[in-house]
């Protein structure tokens, strides 16, 4: 379960370098090299039944469908059951649940009822299939061993955070009609003024304050926010990533590439990445190597892994 516990998005590779990709009947599950498509791309839910900690995990597609082993075979006289995508009705029903078992730095995805998910080979109507079985050859045993690459990560609300109060102009102005039902909130941290206290009537303020003539005008300055804003994004194994999808972002408050490395690694939970940029004029990924850019400008940044095909194309000392 380790390998999915900050993932909230997750591309599932098989040992034949294809994903497990949803197909656009919106019914099917199939293998195909695109791993920058979102059809490419299931979102991660955890199944709780009772306890603190998940019984199995859950995986939707970008249809809205999830993952299901079927009783359906898939052909007439083999082991093998359809893995299809279907809607999940209110009660709890075991076909849409997998058990991640953890082999070495791989996964097989364990249904209830024992069999793992396969990635088929072979000629047609085999190729490129996925079904549910056990695997009975010494030569299909790693067919149901799949690549976790995680493409978005969960950002889970700390424990133990309160909801913040609302400043007391704006809860005042609410109890004066004055403050719109649509307004948004004032987020004095980004407007970069202090909150002031006003009267029923917008004539009193707070006491450090009486003698000003009027505190709308006030502006008082703080603590000026340092850090740039990072955007990233997880490439695939060619370093092919969905642009439809927005990126990842956080402020970093850190002034090497070292410090940014090691805060990248932590939000993706890898140790095993290369942190790209991409070149304008040739659109292809190139490590990051030197200084960050001044003024703590912010970044757009892609993320492959270090034994991914594209990270070999680098040069020295990234590629082989």
């Amino acid at each position: 379960m380790e390998l999915f516990q900050r993932a909230k998005a997750v591309r599932l590779k098989s040992r034949h370098d294809k994903y497990l990709f949803a197909d656009e009947d919106e019914t099917h599950v199939i293998q195909d090299r695109n791993g920058a498509s979102s059809n490419a791309r299931w979102h991660v839910e955890a199944v709780y039944h009772g306890g603190a900690e998940p019984h199995g995990l859950r995986f939707k597609s970008r249809y809205g469908r999830y993952l299901t082993a079927s009783n359906e075979p898939f052909l007439m006289g083999v082991t093998g059951r359809k893995v299809l995508q279907t809607t999940v009705s209110g009660r709890a029903d075991s076909s849409v649940e997998w058990e991640p078992v953890r082999d070495g730095f791989q996964v097989r995805l364990k249904t209830r009822y024992g069999n793992f998910l396969r990635a088929n080979g072979g000629l047609p109507p085999w190729r490129n299939s996925v079904t549910h079985d056990v695997p009975h050859r010494s030569s299909t045993q790693d067919w149901v061993l799949w690549d976790v690459e995680i493409v978005e990560i969960a950002t889970p609300k700390p424990t133990g955070s309160v909801e913040k109060p609302v400043p007391m102009a704006e809860d005042q102005r609410r109890q004066n009609g004055s403050l719109h039902r649509h307004d948004p909130p004032t987020d004095h941290r980004r407007t970069g003024s202090m909150p002031v206290n006003h009267g029923a009537n917008g004539a009193e303020g707070n006491a450090k304050f009486s003698k000003l003539e009027s505190l709308d005008s006030i502006s008082m300055p703080v603590h000026k926010v340092e850090g740039r804003q990072i955007y990233y994004r997880i490439a695939d194994d060619n370093g092919n990533f969905d642009e439809a999808f927005e990126a990842q972002h956080f402020i970093f408050n850190g002034t090497s590439l070292d410090e940014l490395t090691e805060k990248l690694r932590e939000e993706v939970g890898r140790d095993d990445i290369i942190i790209c940029t991409m070149n304008s004029i040739t659109n292809k990924l190139m490590p990051l190597r030197l200084q960050l850019p001044p003024n703590n400008a912010a970044m757009n940044i892609v993320i492959v892994e270090e034994s991914s095909k594209v990270a070999k194309t680098f040069p020295s000392p990234f590629g082989s």
